[in-house]
């Protein structure tokens, strides 16, 4: 304590000036200490109060109590129409406050708050505030639209027209309508602009094949896609297109789709290679030998015998002359039957010429 020494300090225990005095000081002292009975006390200063003028004399009063430790950012009040979550039980330093708003409620301000660490927060609350308009629902290609009002907001309407030669596919009016629950929200979906032709039909799927985006009907000036299973070799048009008319048709007919001729072709060469290979020619030939050789001998063996016995016996092979030198003598019943050895019985070989 350094004051002047016609200055007096003077500390009282409790709240005030009725309180006892616990020390009065003048002048300079060293560090000292001072208990008080309770958690208060109270300190008054006076400059000069010798002066005969003490009434005019200057001076202040402090009166000090003890608080709760304090290490927390203050508390926040509720959020009206929405909710929030903290990442903290308690508001300490580094807690995160997220804001969120209920359906049909748009959230004004900082949606995000942090205990800063002089316990303060990092921003005010946000507040939340009902929507009154819709999003904008974006233009529309090959045509153009018409909006009520800018903004958007709850009654507006948006119209929206074609380009010539198209025509509107779906509502060509939209009207933005209030919800109970939830945002506003148009009345229909964005229309599209389509050419003014009948549609085609799907030309169908090639066998071993497919194609992208299957559809009944494809509108005029779109196309359709094809493509081909492993294996198969496209044959055609790749892409076709419905082209506008009345009626309107495709640019080709569908592709086909074959086996792809590099497999037939391995596989041909294959055959060959197999055919060709000089060990299954050998292998064929001993076959063919083993098979032929003895049926070539049985042959051959047959037919010396044959000639043999036509040729230098005279006779016929099997019983039967087919000598030239012979003419031809009809058989007769006479000749035949008065034969005494056929009579006796006794059955004999006899020749008979052809």
């Amino acid at each position: 304590l350094n004051i002047r020494k016609s200055d007096v300090l003077t500390v009282l225990d409790g709240e005030d000036l009725t309180g006892r005095v616990l020390g009065q000081y003048m002048g300079a002292h060293p560090r000292f200490r001072l208990y008080t009975s309770a958690s208060a006390a109270t300190l008054q200063f006076q400059s000069d109060p010798s002066d005969p003028l003490f009434g005019l004399s200057q001076g202040f009063l402090i009166r000090f109590s003890e608080v709760p430790r304090n290490d927390t950012c203050p508390e926040l009040p509720e959020v009206e129409f929405g909710w929030r979550t903290a990442s903290h039980a308690a508001a300490i330093r580094g807690t995160v406050l997220t804001y969120q708003c209920e359906p049909g409620y748009d959230i004004v301000g900082s949606d995000i708050l942090t205990c800063q660490w002089d316990l303060a927060w990092s921003n005010s609350p946000p507040t939340c505030q009902k929507i009154v308009n819709c999003a904008d629902p974006g233009e529309i290609g090959n045509g153009k639209r018409s909006v009520s009002d800018r903004r958007f907001s709850i009654g507006s309407h948006v119209q929206y027209f074609c380009h010539e030669g198209y025509v509107v596919e779906g509502s060509s009016t939209l009207t933005c309508y209030n919800r109970d629950t939830g945002t506003p929200k148009w009345s229909d979906r964005v229309p599209k602009c389509v050419l003014k032709y009948e549609p085609c039909l799907n030309p169908g799927v090639p066998e071993n094949g497919y194609q992208t985006l299957y559809k009944h009907h494809y509108q005029a000036g779109e196309s359709l896609r094809f493509f081909c299973y492993e294996g198969f070799e496209l044959i055609g048009e790749v892409t076709i297109t419905c082209v506008p008319g009345h009626p309107s048709q495709w640019t080709s007919q569908p592709p086909l789709c074959k086996v792809a001729y590099e497999e037939l072709l391995d596989d041909r060469k294959l055959e060959v290679t197999q055919t060709t290979d000089p060990s299954h020619q050998m292998e064929g030939g001993n076959i063919a030998l083993a098979i032929f050789l003895p049926i070539i001998l049985v042959i051959l063996l047959i037919g010396g015998i044959y000639v043999y016995y036509t040729k230098f016996q005279g006779k016929s092979l099997f019983g039967f002359s087919f000598s030239s030198s012979h003419s031809y003598r009809p058989i007769t019943v006479e000749s035949d039957f008065s034969n005494p050895l056929y009579e006796a019985g006794d059955t004999r070989e006899y020749e008979v010429s052809i």
